[in-house]
């Protein structure tokens, strides 16, 4: 579910997503919420306080089953 992140001073974007976003989704999570949030990437890499980010909803990777190659 898509929300908006009230960042605190000092916040840098790529933590804020590693907070948010599961370890599947990270791959271009940044890109993403960039591309979501116009102007963000000039503000600088470490957010004032009261900085709105809007976090989308990313495509969560389908499932991979597990292949056991020595047994169970």
């Amino acid at each position: 579910m898509a929300e908006t992140y009230i960042a605190k001073d000092g916040d840098m974007l790529d933590y804020i997503c590693w907070k948010y976003y599961s370890a599947a989704q990270m791959p271009r999570a940044v890109e993403r919420v960039l591309a979501a949030n116009r102007g963000l990437a000039g503000v600088g890499l470490k957010l004032k306080a009261g900085t709105a980010v809007f976090l989308p909803d990313l495509p969560k990777p389908a499932a991979t089953s597990i292949v056991r190659i020595w047994g169970d």
